[in-house]
């Protein structure tokens, strides 16, 4: 049985963080968000992958390659025009014989319910659909069961009318039956075609039995949840590994992920959920609590930052205050309350001396903030904000 794992997308929620990089690829403790995926499908003994790709697609290839690495042979398929989910499993149609599996590439799960998948399709010979509970349930499909039969799902409804707090996890095993469902969807007006929509024809034939799952699942659709998950991960994995060079009197929490070649200056202090990709510095006096640094981002001395992303190659100067969440901020017009987001810095960015981050600041690619500004809401990419 192969795995497909749809790995397309951009990712526009998560700008500027998706700017230079698709979503699957957004660094989680240290490794990207669809290395969990293949990390899940290889333990699970599936040996053949097929990653969709599409937007800067040349990042994933460059990353997994063959996926020797990984104990896999992956093949590509391309989507070359984000046209939806069920467009996206069409394009990997030459690649499939019968009987597969499909995962989304920005959803952290683990091996258990990949093998819960491949048996659930074995002993049903049904379609199979991943399910598990989410506290947020009106931002997933929430599915509706007769027993372990799925008789709905409802995309995305109003908080207030969702049937359960049972969600697809947006993991399934099909067999071909599923391509001629998925050509048979009515594109509308968005020209998309929706996996979920050819589910919902195979639910209505009676052939789509749900696996509820209680293991790890996480999906990163905001840029609180790159902290938020970050932390989650650190907590559940006993893998906290820790290079580079910690100098004396600095103080790292026993969860802390550190990259290779990264320093951390004297008398520091690196907290929980903290995580620091390579060649990242952390100057002397430092105060980190929930941050996360790309590769090569540089912190300056005594500054203290919380529920904060730093960015590839971004620079946070010498005490630099990045106070913390909870922070409202806005989504493609909605209004997200009391998330905990202190601020995110995108690549290549820069912040000098002094700077002062209101709640849920982001700072987009390439923007210089100077020395002593106090800053909020939303810089864009390569503006200069100086003081006065």
């Amino acid at each position: 049985m192969k795995a497909v794992i749809l790995a397309a997308g951009e990712g526009q929620r998560l700008e500027p963080l998706t700017n230079r990089r698709p979503k699957p690829m957004v660094p989680i403790a240290n490794q990207p968000l669809l290395e969990y995926v293949v990390e899940a499908v290889s333990d699970a003994g599936i040996d053949e992958v097929v990653l969709v790709v599409g937007y800067k697609r040349e990042r994933i290839q460059t990353y997994f390659g063959d996926g020797h690495r990984w104990g896999v042979d992956i093949e590509y398929a391309v989507q070359e025009k984000q046209l939806g989910t069920g467009h996206a499993v069409l394009q990997a149609k030459e690649r499939i014989d019968d009987e597969f599996l499909v995962l989304n590439g920005d959803r952290i799960i683990t091996a258990d319910l990949v093998e819960q998948l491949v048996e659930a399709r074995a002993d049903t010979g049904d379609t199979v659909l991943g399910l598990t509970r989410a506290d947020e349930p009106s931002e997933y499909g929430v599915v509706t069961l007769d027993g372990d039969r799925v008789v709905g799902i409802t995309e995305k409804p109003r908080a207030a009318a969702a049937p359960s707090d049972i969600v697809n996890a947006g993991v399934y095993a099909f067999d071909g039956s599923v391509f001629d469902a998925i050509r048979a969807i009515d594109v509308g007006p968005t020209g998309e075609l929706a996996l979920t929509s050819a589910i919902e024809e195979l639910v209505d034939r009676g052939t789509v039995r749900g696996l509820r799952y209680r293991g790890l699942w996480v999906d990163v659709s905001y840029l609180w949840d790159v902290t938020e998950v970050t932390a989650r991960v650190l907590d559940e994995t006993a893998d906290a590994t820790q290079h580079g060079s910690v100098e004396p009197g600095a103080h790292v929490a026993d969860d802390v992920r550190i990259g290779s070649n990264t320093r951390i200056g004297a008398n520091a202090t690196v907290r929980h959920g903290t995580a620091l990709g390579d060649n990242v510095s952390v100057g002397a006096n430092a105060v980190l609590s929930n941050v996360v640094a790309f590769d090569d981002a540089t912190i300056g001395d005594g500054a203290v930052l919380r529920d904060c992303v730093v960015a590839e190659n971004a620079t946070v100067g010498p005490n630099a205050t990045v106070p913390g969440g909870p922070a409202d901020v806005i989504v493609d017009g909605t209004v997200y309350e009391d998330v905990d987001l202190g601020a995110v810095v995108g690549d290549n960015a820069s912040a000098g001396a002094g700077v002062v981050f209101d709640e849920g600041t982001v700072v987009g690619d390439g923007a210089r903030v100077g020395d002593g500004v106090t800053v909020s809401g939303r810089v864009p990419p390569n503006a200069e904000v100086r003081r006065g």
